[in-house]
């Protein structure tokens, strides 16, 4: 191995330079922490909608079907991950002149394109192979779908059109199929039109987001589509109405879902319509953040708003309820 070489990376804050110095070539000691950070652990609570389906079944879970769906979640995890690593192999030139970027493992040269390479190649051929012998070819299926859906949006979906953001929406409402694929479980179309139309909220707002970040930050002469492809494509207003027609669909669709499977046959209350309450408190809440134009993480809105918390916990203690009295 030969010696390691350095990257000057210079960095601007309130107008004093801040310069740090990164090694290009890390010793192997280096290599697995950077396929871990290359993988995004910070993206991988997404994959914990791989509990919806069962959730919102209503159905009580054997200590079978526990190892199941935490088995599938491991899998997913490594699906995302598979393509994380392939996307930023295949893109470390361009990550070298961003200047936010290029402190990727990958780009700054922690991890060597083809580890990264090798390393999404195994995730993403092992997760599919690994679901279809411990879970259901079904499982499998969905797996494989998700990872070459994915790959082609890295590759060539991401350059179109509306279809960016479907594709990206797919991904979500994948997630949310997993559970219920591996455990067999029916999907109703409430579930799924309401899973979709609410992941599509999110993903428009997280567009409109960053667009109005990269907007503000025009006038510095930075070009707007050069954080994320299509971006300068779109326009405030258009995000905006998608956003807002997506959240409508989706509190729609979870009242009628409520009203026609929600009940007081067996229950003093009808907990499932009364879990419409929250549900909607919940949007309306996500889309302060979304017209702020502060939703462009949404995993950190999520966790660290504590009113979005208590509000998620009082409607998950309802949909229990309604499970347990139904």
């Amino acid at each position: 191995m030969g010696e390691p070489s350095a990257v000057l990376v210079e960095e601007t804050a309130g107008g004093a330079g801040v310069s740090a110095v990164l090694l290009r070539d890390k010793p192997a000691r280096g290599l697995p922490a950077g396929l871990v950070r290359t993988a995004r652990p910070r993206q991988w609570v997404k994959n914990g909608l791989v509990l919806a389906a069962p959730f919102a079944a209503g159905r009580l879970l054997s200590l079978r079907d526990s190892v199941q769906l935490a088995v599938v979640l491991v899998l997913f995890t490594a699906c995302a991950s598979a393509v994380y690593l392939i996307n930023d192999a295949r893109d470390a030139d361009a990550d070298r002149a961003h200047p936010v970027k290029r402190q990727r493992p990958v780009a700054c040269g922690q991890v060597p394109v083809g580890a990264a390479y090798a390393a999404g190649a195994l995730l993403a051929v092992a997760a599919p192979a690994t679901a279809f012998v411990v879970c259901n070819a079904d499982t499998a299926g969905l797996l494989a779908g998700y990872v070459v859906m994915q790959l082609a949006y890295c590759v060539w979906l991401k350059h179109m059109l509306v279809v960016d953001l479907v594709i990206v929406t797919t991904g979500f409402l994948m997630r949310a199929m997993a559970g219920g694929v591996a455990l067999g479980i029916g999907l109703s179309r409430w579930f799924l039109i309401t899973s979709g139309f609410c992941a599509l909220f999110m993903v428009a707002a997280k567009r409109y987001s960053e667009l109005v970040l990269v907007s503000g930050q025009a006038g510095e002469g930075r070009d707007v589509g050069a954080t994320r492809a299509l971006l300068g494509e779109y326009t405030s207003g258009y995000l905006r109405f998608v956003w807002q027609l997506a959240a409508g669909v989706g509190v729609l669709a979870y009242c009628l879902w409520a009203m026609e499977t929600g009940g007081t046959a067996s229950g003093l209350l009808p907990w499932r319509q009364l879990s419409m309450v929250p549900f909607i408190l919940s949007v309306l809440r996500y889309a302060v953040f979304a017209d702020a134009g502060s939703a462009g993480a949404p995993e950190d809105v999520l966790l660290r708003d504590r009113a979005l918390v208590v509000i998620g916990l009082a409607w998950g203690a309802l949909y229990v309820l309604a499970a347990v009295n139904r």
